[in-house]
């Protein structure tokens, strides 16, 4: 769910109610950042840093980010961190924290359980993301958006808080020969709390991907997410031909749902996910052997959302008015997945706002390492300038249609760049294509409606 959009809040609320509460794990060093440079109003931020177990490290990131009494307006935020191959002390120790506190906040005061969920195609951020929530005790690790092959042995590895290397893919080299480096002894010290091997469910589209991940011991994970083609946010690509429809739309088929039979004959626990928000679905998915379902819009749309009370207010008014449309766009993302966008005039779905905005790239979350011909590691971003983009190997062509996600996610939740020529970075939304559930959610809640409310109506007990 985009950028903190799935937030701690919802994940507590969620939780508590004896169900799996998931936080978004995308950024969490950039949010955490911003978040202090904001002044962190609530203390929540503060509050979690001070349980990190190595009071210096958190006592580096409040003295480099945090102002007191938040930035003046109109004042851009300080830069974080880019993500590297070979990565600095500071952006390390940023990463663990930002997933530690968000991660630490949703299981505070309860016994609950909490999971992060995770891209696999920004491997450079996974080894802290992952290190972060795990000392903050996370329940389980959900990745999608690629293979996750190699997450089982790194939970392994950092369960023992052992150094561990992860496999970075970098265009035009050979394969294996690029690893991201995380020694959690070396960077937070000798004496480290014990901490807990989490749960790994591997995001899906396929069963074919489950057969493959599930026959080897060593990058089996504990259970899938099967995911189709209507949930929100990066999805598969549509296997085969690509079909259109009237309104450019990629047309999904019976090739891109995954066989829910042969899913359940690998042996592993699964949950559906995609169109999944009705206590029907529910219902549906454990008739069919499911543990349950992943769902996501009704919470987007919930009071506890990481979403603006702006944007998730005129979501609401347009998907009552009928109006409200979500359309996949298969060149959004500069991952090359296509993307689900809310069409909301004023955001990035909108052509005028989109002409509007240079095109630049300074946050870097979805920027590829790529091979240079010194042999160098170099990144490149279809979403960056496209004459940079060209200099550094790239086609041009690669570059139409693409949008800057890092800042228009970050803009979701309030915390988009200011520019020092006073330009704001717009704003992006995805939720998935079937608003079945949120419509009938808003018919019951004339204003808005809690994680709890939406969690109860779900599983019947409203």
């Amino acid at each position: 769910m985009g950028v903190a959009v799935s937030s701690w809040q919802i994940a507590a609320s969620v939780a508590r109610a004896g169900q799996l509460g998931v936080v978004s794990g995308t950024a969490l060093d950039l949010v955490l950042a911003r978040r202090l440079q904001d002044g962190d109003p609530d203390g929540s931020a503060r509050r979690a840093l001070a349980a990190f177990p190595v009071r210096a490290v958190a006592d580096r990131v409040l003295a480099r980010y945090f102002l007191d009494g938040g930035r003046r307006p109109g004042t851009p935020y300080s830069p974080v961190p880019r993500l590297a191959v070979r990565q600095s002390r500071p952006a390390q120790e940023l990463g663990v924290l930002g997933s530690f506190v968000e991660v630490w906040l949703a299981k505070e005061g309860h016994d609950g359980l909490v999971g992060i969920n995770l891209l696999e195609k920004i491997q450079m951020a996974t080894p802290t993301a992952v290190y972060g929530a795990m000392l903050a005790g996370v329940d389980h690790v959900l990745m999608g958006a690629g293979i996750p092959r190699d997450i089982p042995h790194l939970l392994n590895e950092l369960a023992a808080h052992h150094a561990v290397d992860l496999p970075v893919e970098v265009s035009g080299a050979a394969g294996g020969g690029h690893a991201v480096h995380l020694d959690p002894h070396a960077l937070l010290g000798a004496e480290l709390p014990a901490v807990r091997r989490p749960a790994f469910l591997a995001i899906v589209s396929a069963h074919a991907l489950a057969s493959y991940l599930a026959k080897d011991a060593h990058i089996r994970p504990d259970g899938f997410v099967v995911e189709g083609p209507l949930a929100g946010g990066h999805n598969a690509p549509p296997r085969g031909q690509l079909v259109l429809d009237d309104d450019g739309q990629p047309v999904f088929g019976p090739r891109d749902e995954a066989d829910v039979a042969k899913v359940a004959a690998v042996g592993l626990p699964f949950w559906l996910a995609g169109s999944q928000g009705t206590p029907e679905a529910l219902a549906a998915a454990l008739a069919a052997g499911a543990a349950g379902v992943q769902v996501g819009t009704v919470f987007a749309l919930c009071e506890e959302t990481g979403l603006t009370t702006a944007l998730r207010d005129d979501l609401l008014t347009r998907l009552r008015a009928g109006t409200l449309t979500v359309r996949t766009d298969p060149l959004a993302s500069p991952t090359g997945f296509p993307f689900k966008v809310a069409q909301l005039p004023g955001t990035l779905s909108d052509p005028p706002v989109v002409a509007a905005r240079e095109r630049l790239c300074d946050l870097g979350y979805l920027r590829t390492p790529y091979r240079r011909d010194n042999g160098a590691v170099g990144y490149r971003c279809k979403a960056e300038p496209v004459h940079v983009y060209v200099r550094k190997g790239g086609a041009a062509e690669d570059t139409v249609g693409r949008a800057c996600l890092c800042n228009a996610l970050t803009a979701d939740i309030g915390l988009g760049q200011t520019r020092a020529d006073g330009y704001q970075e717009p704003a992006l939304v995805t939720l998935g294509s079937d608003l079945d559930g949120a419509r009938r959610l808003s018919a019951q809640h004339p204003g808005t409606w809690t994680a709890r409310q939406a969690l109860d109506w779900i599983l019947g007990a409203a």
